[in-house]
């Protein structure tokens, strides 16, 4: 049930007063964690990047308009078109060996309306099921709340693309439904399945972020203790 209350004239039920001051746009900050950090795209990039990727078209098979790349010169060029737009504002994923190894966006950015979206999440088979994947979530969405000053932050994937719908639970957002044919992505239908997190909502699942990234929570082997989905409550009722 949405909150509300009477307007103060007519009575009809109207929603609660919002503090009305924008939100900031994204800026190249780094964000720096205990697996590696986040820091604003750049063509210096590319080459690390283009070795991450090459060879790996399945990353690609979701991004609606991107992708895959079999030369080195065009990819550079797209991360450079990447890294030169504001939205979406890239970040390159950096390994704490130094390389960059994967890269997402803030984007569909509304100061106004103090709303921003994670997407184009692009994670190399070497950053896959790591604690650096997990961990530049928590940066970014904290990130977004605590500093930027968002109070929705909206995760949205191909409605086919289950990894990314067992992500999204995994990582705390709520499933909201799916918009069907809401895209028309390299020449073919997509329905669009959306998440959210708001800023009501942040500081239990930065705890839950907190909880699974701290050292204690890995065993010798590497192996988790606790799994963020648990941490989070997540299901699979936003399953395909």
């Amino acid at each position: 049930m949405t909150a509300s209350e009477p307007h103060p004239d007519t009575g009809q039920p109207v929603g609660l007063p919002v503090d009305t001051t924008p939100a900031r746009r994204p800026e190249p900050v780094v964000l720096q964690g205990r697996y590696g950090r986040l820091e604003k795209l750049e063509p210096r990039h590319a080459p690390d990047l283009w070795n991450a990727f090459a060879g790996h078209d399945a990353v690609w098979t979701y991004i609606s308009t991107d992708g895959p790349f079999s030369d080195p010169d065009v990819f550079a060029d797209f991360i450079a078109m990447r890294a030169a737009k504001s939205d979406p504002y890239a970040y390159a994923i950096v390994a704490a060996d130094g390389r960059a190894v994967g890269y997402l966006t803030l984007m569909e950015i509304r100061p106004e309306m103090r709303v921003i979206e994670v997407g184009h999440v692009l994670y190399s088979p070497q950053l896959q099921r790591t604690p650096l994947a997990t961990e530049v979530q928590y940066l970014l969405a904290r990130y977004a709340f605590e500093t930027l000053g968002y109070r929705r932050y909206e995760w949205k994937c191909n409605a086919l693309n289950a990894p990314s719908r067992r992500a999204a639970l995994r990582l705390g957002f709520s499933f909201e439904g799916v918009l069907r044919q809401s895209l028309i992505a390299k020449g073919r239908n997509r329905d669009n399945a959306w998440f959210s997190m708001l800023d009501s909502e942040w500081p239990a699942r930065k705890a839950s972020f907190e909880r699974w990234l701290a050292p204690e929570n890995f065993a010798a082997d590497g192996n988790q203790k606790l799994r963020l989905g648990a941490l989070n409550n997540a299901t699979d009722d936003a399953a395909p």
